[in-house]
């Protein structure tokens, strides 16, 4: 059986990884992840490096927070009935490079392109910059605005060297990598939440099976209310799974357990739209195991 050339991605890959960015395997002719846990195992050791894509003509990740970077992705419309908003069609827009530019005019900065670039397989873009020191920037979608999503901590992107669906990524422009625009930091900051305040659990009573309840809904509140942005959906559904089991059980009611959680969601900014969709099915895999307290 003919060997398969690995060379080109292997040599993209330790390019990569010159760079200080951390690498890790995408299948072949695709963006998903060929490993779990891809963020923790994404390197630059050039000998876990060869090894890996030796193996096979793997397309490349990079991990962007381990990497300190923050990609913004200006892409390209998928077909002609992908077509831009009304306030952006105003100004001429077809693609996400063209939102960038007008972003630039309406803030009055210069388009960044001064930085490391890459062309993607659909002919977008994406610009490499380093992260601000001290923040923790995620990705975003559309939030800038059509076509254009950014990669911060949490995300990847898919590598020059790389090739996907037929069409190669390439550097576009090998240049070092320039700080984030102070401008486009701030218009990436999240917003802030507003103050938390306390849930309230209106389980008065002083006898040991409420005090044990009150106990198992404080818990429950407070893991979601302490998750990190990134495990805000995870904490949820694991906290009405724990709850679900005492609603199955009788010794809480649906309605009370989807308030709280409803409540402290919102209060960690979950997106509204997620939080119900979490509950119920959170609930729904917690009555598989009805649980009463024992008293």
């Amino acid at each position: 059986m003919p060997q398969t050339d690995t060379s080109g991605q292997l040599k993209a890959a330790l390019d990569a990884a010159a760079h200080g960015w951390h690498v890790f395997p995408l299948i072949p002719g695709d963006k998903r992840p060929a490993v779990r846990d891809w963020q923790t195992r994404a390197t630059t050791d050039p000998d876990r490096i060869t090894r890996c894509w030796t193996h096979a003509p793997y397309n490349i990740g990079v991990a962007t927070g381990p990497s300190g970077l923050v990609v913004v992705d200006l892409d390209t419309p998928k077909d002609t009935n992908d077509t831009p908003p009304a306030n952006w069609a105003a100004d001429g827009v077809t693609s996400g490079e063209d939102v960038l530019a007008v972003l630039c005019e309406r803030h009055s900065q210069p388009y960044p392109h001064d930085t490391n670039t890459v062309r993607t397989g659909r002919g977008g873009a994406h610009l490499y910059f380093t992260a601000p020191e001290g923040e923790k920037l995620r990705n975003t979608a559309a939030k800038l605005g059509w076509k254009v999503d950014t990669r911060a901590h949490g995300g990847y992107v898919v590598a020059a060297g790389s090739t996907v669906a037929g069409r190669p990524y390439t550097a576009l422009y090998d240049a070092p990598v320039a700080p984030l625009p102070d401008w486009l930091c701030t218009l990436l900051r999240p917003a802030p939440l507003p103050p938390q305040m306390p849930v309230t659990i209106p389980l008065t009573a002083h006898d040991r099976r409420t005090a044990y309840l009150r106990t198992a809904v404080k818990a429950e509140v407070t893991r979601v209310k302490r998750s990190a942005p990134d495990e805000h959906n995870n904490a949820l559904y694991l906290a009405s799974v724990a709850l679900g089991q005492l609603v199955a059980g009788g010794e809480l009611s649906e309605a009370e357990v989807t308030a709280w959680l409803t409540e402290a969601a919102a209060q960690v900014g979950q997106k509204p739209r997620e939080i119900p969709r979490t509950i119920a099915s959170g609930l729904r895999a917690g009555a598989k195991r009805a649980r009463k307290v024992a008293v």
